[in-house]
């Protein structure tokens, strides 16, 4: 106990904390130096256990959390970082206690506040906060500082916060195809779509298994036939054919009745679309010639473009505190093919700049090694891999 207090005492004497200051404005600079990555998520979990095991209250323990984040969120900005993204609020945390929902809520309000005052870290690095999620959640009140914090920081364009509350990513893709659809399901002005395809693959398709179907029946028709009957065939597939007394002709004939019900009847030929016909997905058209975009048109980009995260950069970097490896609905659609997934073993009150600076050391090895060519992970494999620390 007695070396614990020595220890604090030391690193809280001046001196002290000026070289670790200086240290550590050594190493943010050298980080500098090299790719940095321009969008990282944090998953901020382990305030109640932090809380748990140092016997205080859990509202305390996620207010310990908020002096963490603002101490990352500062390395971050000042390291180079244009954009950070924070899992504040779940959807599913709604399902915990009303008492700590409500201290929560409370606490955002004063710590929104709190960030977004004259002359703190925000307005610092010139930064800007974007509410992420389902606001039809969220109290009034909470609400109303929330729009606050955004309305004063939307001037400052050097990076940006992005809060996820309350939030999960099967809403977020939810909103992004209910989007999409309703965006598809207007009728396009007059004149050419804006983005035109040469080739429709459906079309394509259609048509290739029209004329497998047309050359198999044609095959199975010609076995059918007798020499003698192929005129009358041919008779009944001119222009001129589809008389009264063709039909009666045909269906009296014991050798071609088979066979006169699909290919030599007039008025089954007539009522029937052509096999090559276009798919009603080419230009999707009413009877009043209303025309509506192609579904083929979409792409994974179309409903990127209707996520919250529409124009930001694309997520290089994932950290989760607390040891838990799982995503818990946090950012699924936005984890690309290079998106870096770590898990650390240490809760997120006790994330600082000494249990950050390896992680971002790691990334831009990794980099390195791409441009490179080189194997990053001495597996095989570049991308795509959660780690553990």
């Amino acid at each position: 106990m007695h070396l614990s207090q020595f220890r604090r005492w030391l690193l809280q004497s001046p001196p002290v904390e000026w070289a670790i200051l200086q240290l550590r404005e050594l190493l943010i600079g050298a980080l500098r130096q090299g790719p940095v990555p321009q969008h990282i998520a944090f998953v901020m979990d382990g305030n109640r256990r932090f809380a748990r095991q140092h016997g205080i209250e859990i509202v305390e323990g996620h207010n310990q959390g908020f002096e963490a984040l603002a101490k990352i969120l500062e390395v971050c900005y000042k390291s180079g970082v244009k954009v950070v993204t924070i899992y504040a609020f779940s959807i599913e945390n709604f399902k915990r206690s009303k008492y700590e929902v409500d201290a929560l809520m409370d606490m955002a309000k004063v710590k929104l506040a709190q960030l977004v005052q004259h002359g703190d870290l925000l307005e610092q690095y010139g930064a800007r906060i974007q509410i992420l999620g389902q606001r039809e959640l969220i109290k009034p009140d909470v609400l109303e500082a929330m729009d606050r914090a955004v309305e004063l920081t939307k001037g400052n364009g050097d990076a940006i916060l992005n809060i996820c509350c309350p939030y999960t990513s099967h809403a977020e893709m939810t909103s992004a195809i209910r989007d999409t659809v309703v965006e598809w399901s207007q009728p396009m002005e007059a004149g050419p779509q804006k983005e035109e395809r040469h080739f429709s693959e459906r079309h394509i398709v259609h048509n290739i298994r029209a004329r497998r179907l047309s050359s198999n029946n044609s095959n199975t028709n010609h076995d059918r036939l007798s020499p003698n009957n192929e005129a009358l065939a041919l008779r009944s597939h001119s222009p001129s054919s589809g008389t009264a007394s063709d039909t009666e002709e045909s269906s009296s004939d014991p050798l071609t009745n088979s066979s006169s019900s699909t290919t030599l009847n007039p008025s089954t030929t007539r009522s029937s679309p052509p096999l090559s016909s276009p798919t009603s997905s080419d230009n999707l058209k009413s009877d009043n010639n209303i025309t509506y975009p192609d579904p083929e048109l979409i792409t994974p980009a179309t409903l990127t473009n209707h996520m919250y995260t529409s124009s930001l950069p694309p997520l290089d970097l994932m950290i989760r505190t607390s040891g838990v490896e799982r995503l818990s609905d946090f950012m699924l659609w936005q984890c690309h093919e290079e998106t870096e997934i770590v898990f650390l073993k240490v809760l997120w009150p006790e994330f600082d700049l000494w249990g950050f600076l390896p992680v971002l050391v790691e990334w831009q090895w990794k980099q390195q090694q791409r441009r490179k060519g080189g194997d990053v992970d001495g597996q095989g494999r570049g991308v795509g891999k959660a780690k553990t620390r």
